[in-house]
């Protein structure tokens, strides 16, 4: 029973933590949408508007509040999963040179995508603080 209790707890802490990691990303495309469309130049060879900035950030948050309340979660699970997998592929060539600077800092998204991973392979285990 305790191991249970333990795994329900770091299940949750994932998410939780998760969240915020992710919502700190979407706000910024509300607030801030000349940022996110350097990095949309920068990372995904694409130019966005302001506007799709917001509306992107809109999305996200909502996937994060969804996701951080534990429901449809093979849905939500697997589409934060994909959002974050997308983001470190779109960052190899930093993380191919993790000595130059700012490049170590890019790594901080592997150890959340293996954390990602982990919670989307637990999802069904994952009950702490969720509406499912």
């Amino acid at each position: 029973m305790k191991n249970e209790r333990t795994l329900q707890l770091s299940l949750a802490i994932i998410r939780i933590s998760s969240v915020l990691f992710f919502l700190v990303w979407s706000i910024g495309k509300m607030i801030a949408p000349e940022l996110t469309q350097k990095v949309f130049a920068t990372f995904y060879f694409s130019e966005i508007s302001p506007v799709i900035s917001c509306v992107l950030g809109v999305f996200q948050s909502l996937i994060a509040l969804i996701f951080m309340v534990g429901l449809w979660k093979t849905f939500s699970y697997g589409l934060i999963l994909g959002m974050h997998t997308t983001s470190v592929i779109s960052t190899y060539q930093q993380l191919l040179n993790p000595y130059e600077p700012p490049n170590p800092l890019f790594w901080a998204g592997v150890p959340v995508l293996g954390a990602l991973v982990a919670l989307f392979m637990l999802r069904k285990r994952d009950r702490l603080l969720t509406l499912s």
